[in-house]
């Protein structure tokens, strides 16, 4: 799989599918697939186990595509690419907004 621009941390606004328009923050990334924090809710039945000894209804947060998210830099969504940069140990890989044309991390 190739490798995706979004990390885990990111602040990511979804643009396609039913939570159009919600903010949150990347809680994992996974073959091209992210789960963002209070985006795309499921309702999950589950047997009584030691972890749960009740079991009953859970709410979690399910998988959705990378290409229905944008990253959010600056309260505005934008496009991310690379570029290198020159630091103390040679050149370095570094993520960047395309709007702003400013380093990310």
């Amino acid at each position: 799989m190739a490798m995706t621009k979004i990390k885990k941390g990111d602040t990511v606004k979804v643009i396609a599918g039913k939570d159009k328009g919600k903010e949150g923050k990347v809680i994992s990334v996974a073959d091209g697939k992210v789960i963002v924090e209070g985006v795309n809710t499921i309702t999950k039945h589950t047997k009584a186990s030691q972890a749960n000894p009740n079991g009953g209804i859970i709410h979690q947060e399910a998988p959705i595509d990378c290409s229905n998210v944008m990253y959010v830099h600056k309260g505005q969504t934008t496009r991310i690419g690379f570029t290198t940069v020159e630091d103390k140990k040679g050149p370095k890989k570094v993520r960047v907004a395309k709007s702003t044309g400013e380093v990310i991390d």
